[in-house]
């Protein structure tokens, strides 16, 4: 099976794109919703969590003690690594899983994933898609969309790696800048991983 690994930055609108997929019934796999989850179901992730951050970056009744772990690795990028070499693979291993599930008669998924290029995980896709837009619409969704300052969307959008730079990995590349058509961009990548997939 095709595996399409689609990503792009903060207010690029890429869950907007996996809807469009998704309303041509292709099944999407939303990474960091995974990634959520499994931080309270995945065992080997779970004692890997607690080794490296304390046995109460769990609660007694097994939730997640997002205050504590934000508080070590907000602001420590070293300690940030540390918690995504083992969020990662986890991931990855529920990808697979997910993927083994799908009906064989579906030609492509696709994975979505905010870190696929800064996580290696497109290496484990057969193409990869990148959702781009002009920085000051992006500014504006995310400023509605979160209630927040075109400073701190800077400041988020500094803090990821640059379209510049995505551009260099990716096989496609959807323009979501409110004046190139979104359906007509999707139905061609459609019909192009169609093909492939035969």
């Amino acid at each position: 099976m095709l595996k399409i690994g689609i990503t792009g930055g903060i207010g690029s609108g890429k869950t907007t794109i996996c809807r469009i997929f998704e309303t041509l019934g292709i099944p999407v796999f939303y990474a960091d919703t995974v990634a959520k989850q499994i931080m309270v179901t995945d065992e080997i992730l779970i004692e890997g969590v607690k080794k490296a951050f304390g046995i109460e970056s769990y609660s007694k009744d097994g939730l997640l003690n997002n205050k504590h772990i934000a508080g070590i690795v907000f602001h420590n990028a070293k300690e940030l690594a540390r918690l995504n070499e083992l969020v990662h693979p986890a991931v990855f291993r529920a990808f697979d899983e997910w993927v083994k599930a799908i009906p064989q008669s579906v030609p492509y998924v696709l994975k979505e994933a905010a870190l696929l290029f800064e996580s290696g995980s497109y290496k484990m896709c057969d193409q990869n898609l990148l959702v781009i837009a002009p920085e000051e619409i992006k500014i504006q969704r995310v400023m509605q969309r979160d209630g927040v300052t075109a400073e701190l969307v800077k400041a988020r959008m500094d803090k990821q790696m640059s379209d510049e730079e995505k551009i260099k990995k990716a096989d496609h590349i959807i323009y979501n800048n409110e004046t190139d058509s979104l359906i007509i961009q999707v139905t061609r990548l459609h019909q192009l991983f169609l093909n492939i997939s035969e």
